[in-house]
């Protein structure tokens, strides 16, 4: 069934109105509106069915848990699926080895087995690209042969969010979490016939509509009645925020960071000297076309022309080709054994091909003011009544994802109907009408109007871990921990103050660190180290490109001759192979709370890297497996790290643990003596 977004769109409002509720202050004695419906206990309760939380929830079934999970969409997956971006992003050499975490290969190979190979849509952008809705059915089948092959029980909640945390009066343990579940209300279209801005406001709302009705859910530990008193367990459960933006971070009021981090010897390439929490990477609502045989009735947007002046190819000449864009994430194609190939070494785009859209300067959506930003900073949150008492409404700004789901749809019009280019001074682009929008409940994206279930985040609210040796003010990771950016350029002297500029060389000193520091070595005599940091409390492995899709400027985004943050690519570049620390999933306060997918202990800058799938997951499996090793050990997840450098037997046994269940914490031949990390290639 194929319907007009457009009729949708314009269709449907709902109020934008961010009403906190006028209720007591302190949590356990915070009644809620309405009464609970019903009551779940879970060992593992993990909000955010995305990568991580997939991959935290496959982890825990094999470990036999009861795992609870959550999620705003009715799909797992995340950017794999309900976001739409099902193309991989992957490291050279790391898929040449074969080094993933063990959940991220067999999905892999279980996308060649369903399509016969690898790559269903030959696209230019990864070695594998395919067909959300598929992904998705995948990922569910994973979770059941993980249920029955561990002994666990899943607790799946789609279309469920975390609305209040009720938490312990020492204020260190989360004792239950009030869920909100939505269904459509009797006589009203299915879920998924209108664009997420359109529902979100409702779904956080205690209150029946007119549109959704709802359930209410309180989830409680599953406590051990086998366990004796004299050995009960610090918690009996533990809960994980997977969710895309940090919803339970912000909710907990836990320490974070939002935006551009100040400049300093460990995140030297920041623009700025004073954090900018409004400036955070792009979002993109992705959406899948078709190309046709003929051409088809093209409807032009209500709200096109206001984002007309934003969209483009690329500032690459190279990319100023349809052929090009089309192909770059097609994720199905018809191409035979003898295909046409573009300059890019794909087949050219044919009739019956779909392409996935996930473009910078198309779909991408780049607010960076407090006008307009998507996820609101704490202050935000406080002034609209958001960190009152049962007055959490996601945290995201409405009116920002509907400008986000308009530029997208708006973006599919320019492609097939556009003449103009922001990027290029030649008039290349021409209408493309032999194309269609695929919409529909059976069509990729799995939505009515055409638009993925929900947005692609690339960065998030990222807690600062607990101080630790050598993190004074609380454990974060940062550029200098990961990049292979070139630091001795004049820019850096420049920019850094004189004795900054000496901590960034002391701190990149490698095995001649001690020696710089105690001789106050000069910058120009250190040689710099070729690898990452290494930790030893490693729980996991990521590498990708520093990859950045900056703020704009100005306020609207779409105003004409709108350009990038300034600096916001300063530290573009590779990485090194790095690890994930345990540090970074801990965050302070609440003692039974872990983090994972984008929510960790990082700069902005490792963020621009630390976002893609294979990361994700081996975040989400780290998590996962900590939550539960800290139950059968009767430990908390900071007792295994609270006396570094100094190494508590426990780590080693929870490393161990992940080694053996094919989860690696390193990256082959990772020591302090190997200087041959620079020929760890990304692409």
């Amino acid at each position: 069934m194929r319907f007009s977004y457009y009729t949708i769109f314009t269709g449907i409002a709902l109020a934008i109105a961010l009403v906190p509720h006028a209720i007591a202050n302190t949590p356990n004695q915070t009644s809620i509106p309405r009464k609970v419906d019903q009551t779940e206990d879970c060992e593992i309760l993990i909000v955010g069915g995305g990568v991580a939380g997939t991959a935290a929830t496959y982890e825990g079934l094999l470990a036999g848990r009861t795992v609870c999970m959550t999620e705003i969409t009715d799909w797992i997956g995340g950017q794999i699926t309900s976001q739409g971006t099902s193309a991989l992003d992957e490291a050279k050499k790391q898929r040449s080895l074969w080094y993933f975490p063990k959940g991220y290969t067999e999905f892999r190979q279980r996308i060649e087995q369903k399509y016969g190979k690898l790559n269903a849509g030959d696209c230019w952008v990864s070695v594998s690209c395919f067909i959300p809705n598929t992904a998705q059915q995948i990922l569910v089948e994973m979770l059941q042969e993980a249920e029955r092959k561990g002994n666990g029980k899943l607790k799946w909640f789609p279309n469920t969010v975390i609305k209040k945390l009720e938490i312990s009066a020492d204020g260190k343990l989360i004792d239950s979490a009030i869920a909100i579940q939505h269904r459509p209300a009797p006589n009203t279209a299915p879920l998924n016939s209108e664009p997420l801005s359109q529902i979100i406001d409702d779904a956080y709302r205690y209150e029946n509509s007119s549109r959704l009705q709802k359930q209410i859910i309180r989830f409680v530990p599953l406590t051990n009645s086998s366990i004796p008193n004299s050995q009960k367990r610090p918690s009996d459960w533990f809960v994980i925020d997977s969710t895309e933006t940090g919803e339970i971070i912000a909710l907990a009021d836990v320490p974070y960071r939002l935006g551009i981090d100040p400049r300093s010897h460990l995140n030297p390439s920041s623009p700025v000297t004073e954090n900018d929490a409004y400036c955070t990477q792009g979002f993109t609502y992705t959406f899948a076309m078709e190309q046709s045989s003929e051409a088809q009735p093209q409807q032009k947007p209500s709200f096109y022309d206001r984002y007309l002046p934003y969209y483009g190819s690329d500032p690459k000449p190279s990319l100023a080709n349809f052929d090009n864009i089309f192909t770059y994430r097609r994720i199905w194609s018809t191409a035979t054994d003898q295909p046409k190939k573009n300059a890019f070494g794909v087949s050219s785009m044919k009739a019956g091909d779909i392409s996935m859209q996930n473009w910078v300067w198309g779909n991408d959506y780049r607010p960076g003011t407090d006008k307009d930003n998507l996820i609101y900073s704490r202050e935000q949150l406080w002034r609209s009544g958001q960190l009152e008492p049962n007055g959490w409404m996601g945290g995201l700004r409405q009116s920002t994802l509907k400008s986000g789901e308009e530029i997208a749809i708006g973006f599919y019009y320019w492609l097939v109907a556009g003449t103009t280019d922001s990027q290029q001074k030649t008039n290349w682009k021409k209408p493309f009408p032999n194309h269609r929008l695929l919409t529909g409940f059976d069509s990729p994206m799995g939505t009515l109007h055409g638009l993925s279930k929900y947005p692609y985040i690339r960065e998030s609210r990222r807690i600062i871990g607990r101080p630790s040796y050598g993190y004074s003010e609380g454990f974060s990771m940062s550029e200098i921990d990961v990049s292979q950016v070139d630091f001795s350029t004049e820019t850096y002297r420049q920019n850094l103050s004189q004795e900054a500029y000496r901590n960034l060389w002391k701190a990149l000193a490698g095995l001649e660190a001690a020696s710089a520091i105690r001789n106050n070595t000069e910058p120009q005599k250190i040689s710099r180290r070729t690898r990452s940091t290494i930790y030893p409390d490693a729980i996991g492995i990521a590498q990708y490109y520093l990859d950045f899709h900056p703020c704009l400027s100005e306020y609207p985004v779409e105003k004409s001759g709108n350009t990038e943050r300034a600096g916001v690519r300063n530290g573009h570049g590779a990485a090194f192979p790095g690890q994930i620390p345990l540090r970074s999933l801990i965050p302070q306060k609440i003692d039974n709370l872990i983090v994972s997918g984008k929510n960790i202990a990082y700069s902005y800058i490792v963020a621009a890297g630390y976002r893609v799938h294979s990361y994700e997951w081996s975040v989400g499996a780290a998590a996962g497996t900590t939550a539960s090793f800290a139950l059968t050990e009767g430990i908390l997840p900071y007792q295994l790290v609270e006396s570094l450098p100094r190494v508590n037997p426990l780590l080693t046994k929870l490393q161990q643990t992940l080694v053996q269940n094919d989860n690696a914490i390193a990256f082959p031949d990772t020591s302090i003596f190997n200087l041959n990390w620079s020929d760890w290639k990304i692409w």
